[in-house]
């Protein structure tokens, strides 16, 4: 069960990580809004950097709920620490949360991953959770690729250059 949903997470990760190391370090406050696309709607939505700092709080609430762990101190909401303003400290921000989903996958079982845990009010099957975790990472991995090429540039992952 777990091998799986492992080789999912290490997919994700290290694509939504090139992703961030892509991006420069003057372009993470960019959003969409800023190119003024006419007949677009982007106003209001995250940045890069917020898109990465929500990413990985959700992961630290999402798979904390499955391991126990507590989430970051300075987390007040979705949307991740204010404090967090650099490239790299969102980087390791967002690789810490990462390694929360691999103890929280190394966790379940055949005869857990049905047991019910709390999650934002509700009572969840631990393998749903999981399954959110890594879907929710993917529609990001999405919206991040299309603010790179937005900034003009190829995300790692579409590079010819890039082994197969």
């Amino acid at each position: 069960m777990t091998a799986g949903a492992e080789r999912l997470l290490n997919y994700i990760e290290q694509h939504i990580v090139e992703v961030a190391e892509a991006m420069p370090e003057d372009r993470f406050d960019f959003t969409p809004d800023s190119l003024h696309i006419s007949g677009s709607e982007f106003k209001n939505v995250r940045s890069f950097a917020g898109q990465m700092k929500h990413l990985a709080t959700d992961n630290f609430f999402i798979w904390s709920a499955i391991t126990g762990d507590e989430i970051p101190k300075d987390v007040e909401d979705v949307n991740g620490p204010a404090n967090l303003k650099t490239k790299a400290s969102i980087i390791a921000y967002l690789k810490q949360s990462f390694s929360v989903g691999h103890k929280a996958i190394k966790t379940l079982t055949t005869s857990n991953a049905m047991d019910l845990i709390p999650f934002r009010g509700n009572q969840l099957p631990r393998v749903d959770l999981a399954f959110y975790a890594l879907t929710h990472a993917n529609e990001h991995y999405g919206q991040l690729v299309i603010y790179l090429r937005m900034c003009g540039i190829i995300p790692p992952a579409s590079r010819p250059d890039r082994p197969q």
